[in-house]
């Protein structure tokens, strides 16, 4: 590194004489000479720990000198270095001594690089608050001044952002030449200074008296805004927000707004973009009689600019305009000053002008009321909804509640119902995904019958549609309208429908099929479910294409905590067992991972707590063995014969999962068993609770 202290200088040398507690400092120095970026990051990034270790007083003795003279490395590693230093206050003995800090800032702050010089100014304005008043004036204060005298204009720019934080605990003389040098760099040659300071006049007018920001900071506002780069001017305008939050009415007409008027209109296109970016802000500052004087005609040349940046970015301060206007007369205002505009912006010939457009001109009509959304905007929304762009269809259709909140959903549905069916076969994939995400708030105003009549045909066509993520969302949609419209609605209506699906010739429809049920399922609850889709999935399983019948494995998983002890028993185990020896390895995964789930359930429910509260009758209890025994039951033939075939179950499991050929099925018995040589796995949770209930100590050793 070249500035790191060479060896037998500094507070390395030190560590020459066997003081181990200058180690932390030694590794330090080490680290920062290294030719490895990252091992130098790293060892910035442990200063903290380091200065810890040093204690304060050898902090500011020895660590931060050493950082001082050694500002001349990777930006990275100095990036890390005044992030750091903006919390090093208490590590160098607190607020008194916080202008040590200072020195490695202040160089920080003139390097070359933005991003480090941001964070270096971050970090001073941080520990400025530290300060005491003397302090500040003693150590921070000149700090600035030669920032601000610098000869690159790096140091420069980094000074314009500290005048705010020291200013208003400054004296009456200082604060003089405080505002002597703000003035100074507002003027200065460097353009990138004076786009620095004209950043920073906002938040500088904010701290200073109203005297002064009359006298001073109106003066440099108007000059900045008609400075001979736009970058500036540009900047100017943001600047006026504040500038215009801290005057009069009578000072805002006589000082800003002619040079804010002039903005407007001005010859480069980036400040009228700035001015049309901050209208809602200009128009919050400025207050509502100069914003009918003035911004409503700016806002209307600003809508039809010529450049197409700047229309777009007013098309979208539209709404906020109209908002924000006095509510007396604010519809004359819209109807008579904005609405002939937005017509002509509806037809614009810039996509993205339009876009910005559609995404807010639905908010207009819970502004204007129902006749006139009626009357003026229904057509404006109509024309939007034929665009031939994709993203103005979009955006309308998003925004759709707004305008059903004003005129119902009756007229909704008479006028913008019919473009929204030609939507839903929109060739864009993700205007169809729009129109299939609006339809459960459609479908709830609508009603069920309307529904039915009107868009249940709609929803359907989505599920075979050839866009995977239509599909999913289709199917997602199914689960939102039987919540909506209740489990009678389903079993009549959509679960048929959904299940002649099954036998498609398309794979993927299959599947979709399979996906719909694992949707539907939580819905429609347990008697649906078994009695209607679960005998469609077993049959599913013997489809030719293995994505099918690994997802019938997937979707019995699914199912399976919806489904009762009877169905999972006799029907979907055997179904997971025979596709857990498919010739496919992912069937065959998928399948075990579903049989796993299915054998965990039935332990539950064969296993219930010992506290039943109604213990059955002997015969009838399928759990009897946990009760107490009986005269003349022998339990423990049974017992033991269940417990191996449930550790038997659990070996198989295991060994499938591991891949391995070890498990097979008893032909005779239809249960599992291990082959030669393979050793079978204890399930301790099982067998813990058979031990327990049982009482016998003996019965382990037929399973070790």
């Amino acid at each position: 590194m070249a500035g790191a202290a060479g060896p037998g200088t500094g507070p390395v040398a030190a560590g020459g004489d066997g003081d181990d507690s200058l180690y932390p400092i030694a590794v330090l120095i080490d680290e920062l000479r290294n030719e490895d970026v990252q091992l130098r990051l790293n060892s910035i990034k442990k200063l903290s720990t380091i200065a810890l270790a040093l204690g304060v007083e050898r902090t500011r003795t020895e660590l931060l000198p050493f950082l001082t003279d050694t500002i001349y490395d990777e930006d990275e590693v100095l990036l890390a270095l005044a992030e750091q230093l903006g919390n090093f206050t208490g590590l160098v003995g607190g607020p008194d001594f916080a202008h040590c800090l200072l020195p490695p800032l202040e160089s920080l702050a003139t390097v070359e690089e933005t991003v480090v010089r941001d964070k270096a100014v971050e970090s001073l304005r941080q520990i400025s608050q530290e300060h005491t008043p003397i302090a500040l004036e003693a150590h921070f204060v000149p700090l600035v001044k030669r920032l601000a005298s610098g000869d690159w204009f790096t140091s420069r720019t980094s000074a314009c952002g500290l005048f705010s934080v020291c200013y208003p605990r400054a004296s009456n003389a200082v604060k003089a030449e405080i505002r002597q040098h703000f003035r100074s760099l507002c003027s200065d040659d460097t353009p990138m200074v004076r786009r620095a300071a004209a950043s920073k006049l906002g938040e500088f007018a904010k701290v200073l008296e109203l005297d002064s920001v009359k006298s001073e900071i109106v003066p440099l506002f108007t000059n900045l805004a008609s400075d001979e780069q736009d970058s500036v001017r540009l900047l100017a305008v943001e600047a006026c927000v504040s500038i215009a939050q801290l005057l009069s009415q009578e000072d805002l007409e006589a000082l800003v707004m002619p040079t804010l008027r002039q903005a407007a209109e001005d010859k480069s296109w980036r400040v009228r973009y700035m001015v049309a970016d901050k209208f809602s802000e200009l128009q919050k500052a400025v207050g509502p009689k100069i914003t009918l004087n003035d911004l409503i005609p700016a806002f209307q040349n600003l809508l039809k600019d010529c450049e197409a940046e700047v229309r777009a970015a007013a098309a979208h301060k539209v709404k906020e305009l109209c908002e924000n206007l006095p509510p007396e007369g604010r519809e004359t205002i819209i109807m008579n000053q904005i609405l002939p505009f937005i017509k002509e912006l509806v037809s614009d010939t810039n996509q993205h002008v339009k876009s910005a457009l559609a995404s807010v001109i639905m908010g207009l009509s819970t502004i204007l009321g129902k006749e006139n959304t009626i009357e003026h905007l229904l057509p404006l929304f109509l024309a939007q909804l034929k665009d031939e762009c994709p993203e103005v269809r979009l955006n309308i259709i998003s925004n759709l509640d707004c305008v059903n909140e004003v005129i119902g959903i009756r007229q909704l549905s008479q006028s913008l119902l019919p473009a929204i069916v030609e939507l839903a076969e929109d060739a864009k994939w993700r205007v169809r995904l729009a129109i299939i995400e609006y339809m459960p708030l459609l479908a709830g105003q609508l009603g069920v019958q309307f529904f039915d009549e009107k868009l249940n045909s709609l929803c359907m066509a989505w599920l075979v549609d050839h866009v995977y993520a239509i599909r999913e969302a289709a199917t997602n949609n199914l689960m939102k309208l039987v919540k909506k419209f209740g489990t009678e609605w389903a079993q009549n209506t959509i679960v048929p429908k959904v299940l002649v699906m099954a036998s498609d010739p398309n794979y993927l429809h299959r599947m979709t099929t399979l996906f719909c049920i694992n949707a539907l399922s939580e819905a429609c609850g347990q008697e649906i479910t078994t009695k209607q889709m679960l005998p469609i999935v077993l049959k599913m399983a013997g489809d030719q294409v293995a994505n099918v019948r690994f997802n019938v494995a997937k979707s019995l998983q699914k199912i399976g905590p919806i489904l009762d002890t009877d169905a999972l028993q006799e029907e979907v185990k055997p179904i997971l067992q025979k596709l857990g020896q498919d010739e496919d390895v992912d069937v065959k995964y998928f399948a075990q991972e579903a049989l796993s789930a299915v054998a965990q359930r039935l332990r539950k429910l064969d296993f219930p707590a010992k506290d039943s509260e109604e213990p059955s009758a002997p015969g009838a209890d399928k759990n009897h063995f946990l009760r107490p025994r009986g005269p003349g039951e022998d339990t423990g033939k049974a017992h033991t014969e269940r417990a191996a075939r449930v550790v038997s179950e659990e070996a198989v499991e295991a060994a499938r999962f591991r891949g391995t050929d070890a498990a097979k099925v008893s032909p005779r018995t239809g249960t599992p068993q291990l082959l030669p040589g393979a050793r079978a796995v204890r399930a301790p949770s099982v067998l813990s609770l058979e031990e327990e209930e049982c009482g016998r100590e003996s019965w382990r050793m037929n399973f070790l």
